[in-house]
């Protein structure tokens, strides 16, 4: 009797050990690493979103391999070093095969470094200010040859000659002020203002004044996630609207305008590499899908759009090695490519930036873009402006990192 029961509990033993190693073969693990809470969930929620959505899609449609995706969401907090801690947990304890995160430069700078020191794989989803490539990161954002050097050129040529830079204090805006400097000289332009306020600091009375003092053509505004609320708010109290001085916006779309009084907005401009109001079939089924999902008053936008696109960029490279393995997915990067919402995406062998069409637009009350120009074909992606040399941009990118104290961002006053 007692073998009888030893060979029972043996083969329970063996039927366990079985179906778990059944079910970890059945999946593939992935993280989701973005702000649910503090200043940037006013953007990052809905990326996340329609990564989730992604996923969803793939396992409907029967997965990646046979296998199914299981989605690990984690909170990044608007806190960069909280973003490192979580990539780095991801990564060792959940054992995830890619990670889809990060908004701004500084989250995505500070967890650069364990992506390549575990040799992992992020997709990040986000216009940038460039001057980087990583073997470890995909890039399925804007860089900055694909928005704010044609929306530089294009807004000089179509509103005026002096300009106003304004951005929040971190290592993005900082960068993307010097590109836009550079355009603007070589184009025989002026800048008559370059200012900074700490991320998610709503004191922006400083740069306002300095902005009716100096009276520019037009106000390129690198202001991220809910600062951008009392900036916009304090611009209209001043009595600054957008036919006296239009705002162009970088970190602005449809997704951050309900968040913001459309009345203060409508008029002025953005760029970027999608927009909702793109008239084609296979955009209005991703709206309706994403609306289907997330309810009819949600509204699709670029980075959502981008973090949507990153699932099926990945999967694409692990259908083509045959394996959700790291090493073996980054060698089948290259060239792949999916018909985005967008339009044709495809990954750039040499920098893994994407090709993408640019687009300028200006804000309506409804809160959509009218598409008011584009390159009409996806542009490649120089992830280095050629305005200066590759050592002199690191040069400028270790001066502001030495003088936040070695971070990528100016804590000084938080």
């Amino acid at each position: 009797m007692k073998r009888k029961v030893k060979y029972i509990l043996l083969l329970l033993a063996l039927f366990y050990l079985f179906a778990t190693c059944r079910t970890d073969k059945g999946i593939i693990k992935v993280g989701v690493l973005h702000s649910l809470s503090g200043t940037m969930a006013i953007s990052e929620r809905a990326v996340a979103n329609a990564t989730l959505m992604a996923i969803d899609e793939i396992n409907q449609a029967g997965g990646i391999l046979g296998k199914k995706i299981e989605a690990i969401l984690v909170d990044g907090k608007s806190d960069w070093g909280h973003f490192a801690r979580e990539a780095e947990r991801l990564i060792t304890q959940e054992k995830v095969s890619v990670i889809f995160g990060c908004w701004t430069s500084a989250s995505r700078k500070t967890v650069k470094p364990i992506f390549e020191s575990y040799n992992h794989l992020l997709f990040y989803p986000v216009q940038y200010e460039g001057l980087e490539t990583s073997p470890n990161i995909v890039y399925t954002g804007a860089a900055p040859n694909q928005q704010v050097i044609p929306a530089t050129k294009w807004a000089f040529d179509n509103i005026g000659k002096r300009f106003f830079i304004v951005g929040s204090d971190y290592v993005y805006p900082r960068v993307a002020s010097q590109i836009i400097q550079d355009i603007i000289k070589s184009l025989g332009g002026e800048v008559v203002g370059d200012e900074y306020i700490l991320l998610g600091s709503k004191d922006v009375k400083p740069v306002i004044d300095k902005i009716l003092k100096t009276k520019p053509d037009v106000i390129m505004n690198n202001i991220n996630g809910d600062s951008n609320v009392e900036f916009f708010k304090q611009l209209r109290a001043a009595g600054i609207t957008n036919k006296q001085i239009p705002t162009f916006s970088f970190s602005i779309a449809e997704d951050e305008l309900r968040s913001l009084d459309r009345t203060l907005m409508a008029g002025d401009y953005t760029a970027w590499n999608y927009f909702q109001s793109i008239d084609t079939e296979r955009n209005k089924t991703f709206v309706e899908n994403y609306k289907k999902k997330y309810g009819k008053d949600a509204v699709t936008d670029d980075p959502i759009e981008a973090g949507y696109i990153s699932v099926y960029l990945w999967k694409a490279a692990v259908e083509k090695a045959g394996t959700e393995a790291t090493n073996e997915v980054r060698k089948n990067l290259a060239d792949r490519s999916f018909i985005a919402p967008e339009g044709l995406v495809y990954i750039d062998g040499e920098t893994q930036h994407t090709w993408k069409t640019v687009r300028i637009g200006k804000f309506r009350l409804d809160g959509q873009v009218d598409i008011i120009w584009s390159s009409d074909k996806p542009i490649r992606p120089i992830p280095y402006p050629t305005s200066r040399s590759q050592s002199e941009w690191n040069l400028f990118l270790a001066q502001l990192f030495d003088g936040w104290g070695g971070n990528w961002a100016n804590l000084s006053k938080k």
